[in-house]
């Protein structure tokens, strides 16, 4: 690939209402989708979370803990259901600003090996690329050569998809302005870490906190956790704020902008 993608993660908190069952936050799908038009940046390879669409389907049928009854054969279909009807909704918006997206289902071309990432075939995405395509992958559950099935984070694909296309950076983007010393949605006190080293990060790891709301991913320690591969690889981080207008157009731009950057 001639020049080094962009992967965008858009958070499942920023998506969807995660307090609610299936209901999607449509004002900030439609935003997020007129950012991204407006960015212009090519080639880009997008992810989203599945907030209140995947993971409270997962976590009733135990998804993440593979299979071990046929009850979770139907929970299996159901958590990808629920992301795929998530997924048409990003690209439908995508699509009505004349982003050329397109799906394409982690299911059908990754295998985990005790929840890790095992198999990854990326010879169509990288033609989707070439082309001109921006792809739309999101967290899926998906086939593990261990546990039967497992869930598979955006976050994990996001770092893996980094790394096996070279990417030039990840965009992050979640619900808070970025990386905390504690959870700021519960401590008044949590500071803003603006840029960090990967050495500072890993020393700083224990003292983050996790999100407010179930997240059978890891919340925001999971999300650390899962980058840090791709940082090792020389691949740029920057965390920003979705939530609220223009940061991921400001990131995909390079210019100014509230967040953490992590190198």
């Amino acid at each position: 690939m001639k020049t080094k993608p962009t992967i965008l993660k858009l958070g499942g908190s920023v998506i969807t209402h995660k307090e609610k069952p299936l209901t999607i936050n449509r004002g900030a799908i439609r935003r997020l989708a007129r950012e991204i038009s407006h960015a212009n940046v090519s080639p880009l390879v997008i992810v989203h979370g599945g907030g209140s669409f995947g993971h409270p389907i997962a976590k009733a049928y135990r998804i993440n803990e593979g299979f071990k009854d046929s009850s979770q054969i139907t929970g299996f279909s159901k958590t990808h259901q629920a992301m795929t009807k998530l997924n048409k909704i990003v690209i439908d918006a995508l699509i009505s600003h004349n982003i050329p997206a397109l799906e394409v289902q982690p299911s059908s071309f990754i295998i985990t090996k005790s929840d890790r990432i095992k198999t990854m075939d990326n010879k169509v995405l990288e033609k989707f690329l070439e082309i001109g395509f921006v792809p739309v992958l999101y967290g899926d559950a998906v086939l593990d050569s261990d546990k039967g099935f497992a869930i598979l984070s955006g976050d994990q694909l996001v770092s893996s998809l980094a790394t096996q296309l070279a990417a030039e950076r990840i965009i992050v983007g979640v619900d808070v302005d970025g990386l905390y010393t504690s959870d700021p949605k519960k401590d008044k006190t949590a500071k803003l870490v603006q840029r960090i080293s990967l050495q500072k990060l890993k020393e700083m790891q224990h003292k983050i906190r996790g999100a407010t709301v179930t997240d059978v991913t890891g919340g925001m320690l999971g999300k650390i956790s899962e980058l840090t591969p791709a940082v090792e690889a020389g691949i740029i981080v920057l965390i920003v704020n979705a939530s609220k207008p223009d940061s991921v157009y400001k990131a995909l731009k390079g210019q100014k902008v509230v967040g953490t950057l992590i190198e």
